[in-house]
């Protein structure tokens, strides 16, 4: 079942990236870091909707990780760690389950002492195991764990979400 078309998930980003700004208008820079490729894709829409809009400086990364096990092959970040000190961090990713991803990418950044650090999801199910709150979402979904979110950002004209 489609719950999200091209045209809501163009919305939603307008409206994060509003979102985003909005709560972090004060800072010089913001940066988006987005998990593995799908997170990253979502990332890399906020921003090209960011900076079609806003002045403000907004550098885009990656965070990448095993989902299926984080503690099996060190996490990378695209930057260098020292780079984050006292800045806001919002990690992107598409969907967020039980919140396991992305309480291991933020990992790295317990390293340092970043301002503040945020999420940013597509799709935000309600069914966490791990303490992850999400700041901005384009939408919010109560499902069954056997029920699946499948996420297409690839084809630049038909992004889509879907429930299995």
């Amino acid at each position: 079942m489609k719950l999200l078309d091209h045209i809501d998930i163009a919305r939603k980003i307008k409206r994060m990236a509003i979102q985003i700004l909005e709560q972090n208008y004060q800072e010089p820079e913001i940066i988006l870091a987005g998990i593995n490729k799908n997170g990253t894709a979502f990332a890399e829409l906020l921003f090209n909707e960011f900076t079609k809009k806003f002045e403000q400086k907004l550098t885009l990364t990656t965070i990448t990780l095993n989902p299926a096990n984080p503690l099996t092959v060190p996490i990378e970040v695209g930057l260098p760690i020292e780079y984050f000190e006292n800045k806001v961090i919002i990690v992107v990713d598409d969907v967020a389950n039980t919140g396991r991803t992305i309480f291991y990418a933020i990992k790295p950044f317990l390293d340092i002492i970043p301002k503040k650090i945020e999420v940013a999801v597509l799709v935000d199910r309600k069914h966490k195991s791990f303490p992850i709150m999400v700041d901005y979402m384009g939408m919010s979904l109560a499902t069954t764990l056997q029920e699946n979110i499948e996420v297409s950002l690839k084809d630049k004209n038909e992004y889509s979400v879907m429930l299995n």
